[in-house]
């Protein structure tokens, strides 16, 4: 069973490993970069090495990177989509120095276009940026999304066509991270038995769970089909705590990282959600008999 969290890197790399582990937590995710900004530096050698050690030690992966908020790969603007492309470009770039295993993206904001001309402008963004980038230990997700406003991915059909335009073009594997609140607010009912049945059948046929490797966990502010994209502490949502024992111990997601993304309102709080997806969890249960 692999449970983690989203961990800060401000400090240093080494330091958002060793907090993941203080957490109790067995794999992380971290911004390359801030997630506001358009530019990052590179990562230090030695920093990266210590990360390595650090992950190697405690056994932590994988590691998740998430590109910044502001990247949009849909956009036709034309100041904002060379911008998002270089910058989405040094993700792929910093992710490779790191040794991550997985790289998230948000499918972007389609305002002036319809989906499919969207889904078109996304999968090639992806393939420029990605241009002559290869490696086998990196896998490049997509992200499904609330549905709010504009953005793209809320529907899985969505994100199974912008992987089937770009994968001919670039050299990473391309994969998907769901998130649960997103598919949740999106309209999708996981939080009943029978929802999350068929929620995994649509995803299995359109996206083959196989390929879907990392699930954000996080509960739902926002109530079935908001298109809400605010996150709860886990229990404390719309989903709820029986909502995540079943995700937690479905068959079919015996495999997948489950990521927290979780609000910290008050101190500790992130030990809190990391505490609660294990005690979900009947597969740590039986271990620690």
């Amino acid at each position: 069973m692999r449970i983690g969290i989203h961990t800060s890197s401000s400090g240093s790399l080494e330091k958002a490993g060793l907090k993941a582990h203080e957490l109790g937590a067995n794999c992380f995710q971290i911004f390359s970069g801030s997630p506001r900004t358009w530019a990052a530096p590179p990562p230090d050698p030695a920093a990266v090495l210590r990360m390595k050690d650090v992950r190697a030690r405690l056994d932590l992966t994988p590691l998740v990177i998430h590109a910044n908020y502001l990247i949009n790969l849909c956009s036709i603007d034309p100041a904002n989509r060379p911008k998002s492309v270089t910058a989405f470009r040094g993700e792929v770039e910093r992710a490779l120095t790191i040794g991550a295993e997985f790289l998230v993206v948000h499918p972007g904001s389609a305002k002036d276009q319809t989906p499919d001309s969207a889904i078109d402008a996304f999968s090639h963004a992806l393939a420029e940026a990605c241009h002559g980038l290869a490696s086998a230990h990196l896998t490049i997700l997509l992200e499904n999304t609330a549905g709010q406003g504009n953005v793209l991915g809320s529907r899985l059909a969505e994100l199974s066509a912008m992987r089937d335009l770009a994968a001919p073009h670039v050299l990473l594997p391309i994969g998907y991270c769901l998130d649960t609140c997103h598919s949740y607010a999106a309209g999708y009912d996981i939080a009943t038995e029978a929802g999350l049945e068929a929620f995994l059948a649509e995803a299995d046929t359109t996206l083959g769970l196989e390929n879907v490797p990392v699930i954000h966990a996080n509960d739902s502010k926002g109530a079935l089909g908001s298109k809400l994209d605010r996150h709860a502490n886990i229990g404390e949502g719309y989903i709820g705590r029986e909502g995540f024992r079943r995700i937690l111990n479905h068959p079919k997601l015996h495999s997948q990282a489950f990521i927290l993304e979780t609000p910290i309102d008050n101190e500790g709080d992130d030990r809190k959600n990391v505490d609660a997806l294990w005690s979900l969890s009947t597969s740590h249960a039986r271990k620690n008999l």
